[in-house]
């Protein structure tokens, strides 16, 4: 619920408690005595569903813009006609719980940092991202994620569009973009220098860090977690609960795919670089799209009737925009997990192929200890198996060569599959 305090012009405090008493509005007016061109203040209790449409009445009724409205939170209202207000709005509006234009737009510029704070923040969220990456620390990654301020400028620019808010539109686009490349340089630099320094192993290989690797080959599924960041946002923007938990969320898309392009810069491995520089784009892509669409499906217009087809018609390009982006991205992802797929079935077939080969006659006792596949790079993120090393426990005694030939030719024969074959021997001996 909401608490509007309203100042009424002079010669129209008779229409607006006129309008309040037909709503069945709870009031308080006070006199205003400053001199200026007010007559009173008025104080009413709002159902939060409520406060857009009473607002829109009360503007209709002759309270110009210049007259400053106040909206703020109340905790409790002990009033048999707010109880009756809330039921009748509950049963005239979708969503009860959604806010006012005027404090969607209010939290969108709030929720919009101030510059200083926003570098500030995100350089050293970029910077803890890629501490946590290069650690292989995963509650590390996470504590950069809370400090992420990216939420805003996300929020801001889909309000902006919605409402025909220009300049909210532009500076949300622009803080992403600015947050984003910051970010990516932050963490490039941080990752020369803990290199050059060797503050991690010289020679170390990002690709063995886990927390790296998972972020290489970005599938499909990073759509789901981008989208649902977005719409996550969006709601918990316009329903006016806490944003903090999920602007944790939208950092998970976008912060640690950013700091995963430094890294890669920093080695020089354009395909880290590449595939997460592809994550990151998706993700802020498909964050803006979902809070757009939920916003403008919420009933979200600009506050002039005649400026809805305006804001419609921007909206409709933005979406056209959004959607054409990211269905071509999405190409990209559909083939690296089309890859990785193949690359998982291909793994399994040399699998049953060894395990196939082991149980013939001639290699009795032998048991397969462990297999590893090794991969090249094709098309900069396309990986390729090139090479099985394959560890085999034998008994003591047991003859040691012709293995390897026998698994390559069962795995050409039986699954078409093109590999070198290591075989690496490990006595194992048996008590009973």
């Amino acid at each position: 619920m909401r608490l509007v305090q309203v100042t009424i012009p002079i010669g129209k405090r008779q229409t607006v408690l006129k309008l309040l008493e037909k709503e069945g509005i709870d009031y308080v007016v006070t006199d205003e005595t400053s001199g200026r061109e007010y007559t009173a203040v008025a104080y009413f209790p709002l159902p939060t569903s409520a406060v857009e449409p009473v607002l829109e009445q009360l503007r209709d009724a002759g309270l110009e813009r210049e007259a400053y409205t106040v909206v703020v939170s109340a905790e409790t209202v002990e009033s048999e006609r707010f109880e009756a207000l809330t039921e009748e709005y509950a049963q005239k509006e979708e969503n009860e719980e959604r806010i006012a234009r005027q404090e969607l737009e209010s939290r969108a510029e709030e929720l919009a940092a101030a510059l200083p704070t926003y570098v500030t923040m995100t350089i050293v969220s970029a910077v803890i991202a890629t501490a946590g990456l290069l650690l292989n620390s995963p509650a590390t990654v996470v504590g950069s994620m809370v400090i992420a301020p990216l939420i805003g400028p996300a929020m801001s620019a889909a309000v902006g569009s919605v409402i025909d808010d220009g300049e909210l539109f532009r500076r949300g686009v622009g803080l992403q973009l600015f947050g984003i490349v910051l970010a990516i340089v932050s963490a490039t630099f941080f990752a020369m220098f803990v290199k050059v320094t060797n503050l991690v192993p010289p020679g170390l290989d990002p690709l063995t860090l886990s927390e790296v690797a998972e972020r290489l080959s970005p599938s499909v599924l990073s759509l789901a977690v981008a989208i649902g960041a977005g719409i996550a946002g969006a709601v918990s923007l316009m329903t006016g609960v806490s944003t903090a938990l999920v602007g944790v969320m939208i950092a998970v898309a976008l912060i640690p795919p950013a700091a995963t392009v430094g890294i890669g810069i920093a080695y020089g491995n354009p395909a880290l670089a590449i595939g997460s520089g592809v994550l990151v784009t998706v993700n802020v892509l498909s964050i803006n799209l979902a809070a757009l669409v939920v916003l403008w499906y919420a009933g979200y217009r600009p506050e002039q009737f005649f400026r809805h087809d305006r804001a419609r018609t921007a909206t409709l390009k933005r979406v056209a925009v959004l959607v054409a982006a990211i269905a071509l991205l999405s190409v990209f992802l559909g083939g690296v997990t089309y890859n990785t797929y193949q690359f998982a079935q291909t793994e399994q077939d040399i699998r049953d192929g060894v395990t196939t080969e082991l149980e013939a006659p001639a290699y009795s006792g032998y048991e397969l200890l462990e297999l590893e596949t090794r991969t090249e790079t094709e098309y900069t993120l396309f990986q390729r198996p090139t090479e099985s090393v394959i560890t085999v426990g034998v008994p003591s005694g047991a003859p040691r060569s012709g293995l390897a030939a026998d698994i390559e030719r069962r795995l050409a024969t039986d699954y078409g599959i093109d590999v070198d074959v290591q075989v690496l021997y490990v006595e194992i001996e048996r008590t009973r």
